[in-house]
């Protein structure tokens, strides 16, 4: 049976989007629709210092008191930014909503940003930096970005040390003041719950304050680099270029040519990088899709002289399906894709992130469609999408 979904948006601007489930879990997320693609190059980053912040204490609860209340009564607790959204949720037994309601509503509308703290998260966050900068995989998958776009939308996600350094608490809180209001915020629950506590939880805590969110343009180009580092065995290479926006139907073959391509032990990359000739582990990719930039990719973990041949064979691979592929094999990509859709709504938590996802990108309409939509790709729609004309290139290799 479908699910039961419900999607209410209140006389305030503030969304609520439910999905219905009977088992005793309940997902719940506050976020507002701002990430890295509002931010101007010398911002970049605020949007995930806040969410850092927002867990160290409001005008009620200290930062042990927050997460006590979640952890204590059987919750797990955590937040994350992306380009399009920051999000703060938990994972409740249901019969705990009402905790969950509160805990995370208060910390979206009634933050400290006390200077003292926000100047020890940001040292938290220097070293979070460090982890993704010492991380191969991690490194290259957000570094391909920068080889796709222009400032500011090819600068980290998480910033650079001078954009943090220059965060006050007057321009963080001045940001949140300007972003952090109900026509801007949307309330997502998975689980065991009823829409009409949703909806008067929201009513009688939130007000009617509008707030603006910097709209930017994202500027494309190609670049194609190899950067060499001390300490590391293994070359870590990345290959992307651009594909249709999430609102293009072309969005969805995309899809389909991507988990051809590089999803799983079946992918015509896989086979062909590490169980014909050997010389990968890692070899994966997807299409990072929204209404503002959209791009597939590949990635794979090779020895230092291999990278070239790699990225040549990564090439001729996505040639050969512009001109060879079959319905046959197109159709069992759409049925991969599809049951990959069906096992990733498995998880209440995983399913609340892709419903908030669609709601920023205004897809939420498409989301239940999913399997309609992949089944409606066309053979020719994939081959073309596998013609690259340009491409973007980015390798780590040992020094």
């Amino acid at each position: 049976m479908p699910p039961k979904f419900y999607r209410k948006v209140l006389k305030n601007g503030m969304t609520i989007i439910f999905e219905k489930r009977s088992l005793p879990v309940v997902s719940v997320a506050f976020a507002v629709r701002y990430g890295g693609i509002n931010e101007k190059a010398h911002e970049r980053g605020i949007a995930h210092f806040i969410e850092h912040l927002l867990y160290k204490g409001t005008k009620n609860r200290t930062h042990k008191q927050i997460s006590e209340e979640i952890e204590k009564n059987g919750g797990i607790l955590n937040g994350f930014t992306e380009e399009t959204i920051t999000a703060f949720w938990c994972k409740m037994p249901s019969n705990k909503l009402k905790i969950a309601l509160d805990v995370i509503g208060d910390m979206v509308r009634n933050p400290l940003f006390d200077e003292k703290e926000m100047n020890k998260e940001r040292k938290v966050i220097f070293e979070e930096m460090k982890i993704y900068h010492d991380s191969p995989r991690h490194y290259v998958l957000d570094k391909i970005q920068n080889h796709l776009y222009e400032s500011p939308l090819g600068i980290s996600l998480i910033g650079t040390q001078k954009t943090l350094n220059a965060v006050t608490r007057e321009k963080m809180a001045r940001k949140f003041r300007e972003v952090y209001n109900p026509n801007n915020l949307i309330l997502c629950v998975v689980g065991d719950a009823e829409i009409n506590e949703l909806v008067h939880f929201c009513e009688k805590n939130f007000g009617n304050k509008k707030g603006k969110i910097p709209k930017l343009k994202t500027r494309e180009h190609n670049k194609s680099t190899i950067e060499k580092r001390k300490g590391i065995d293994q070359a870590n290479l990345i290959l992307a270029f651009h594909a249709p926006l999430s609102k293009d139907k072309r969005a969805y073959a995309a899809k389909v040519l991507m988990n051809l391509m590089a999803n799983g032990l079946s992918s015509r990359l896989f086979r062909e990088i590490r169980e014909k000739r050997n010389m990968a582990y890692s070899v994966l990719g997807d299409v990072a899709s929204n209404k503002n930039f959209s791009y597939c990719y590949v990635y794979a973990g090779v020895m230092k002289e291999n990278v070239e041949k790699v990225k040549k064979m990564i090439l001729e691979e996505f040639k050969k399906v512009s001109k060879e592929l079959t319905e046959k094999e197109l159709s069992q990509s759409k049925e991969q894709a599809v049951g990959n859709y069906k096992i990733s709504m498995e998880s209440s938590d995983g399913q609340m992130a892709q419903l908030l996802l669609s709601e920023v990108d205004d897809s939420f309409k498409e989301f239940y469609e999913f399997e309609k939509n992949i089944r409606a790709v066309k053979l020719d729609d994939v081959k073309k999408l596998a013609k690259i004309k340009k491409y973007s290139f980015f390798a780590l290799v040992p020094e």
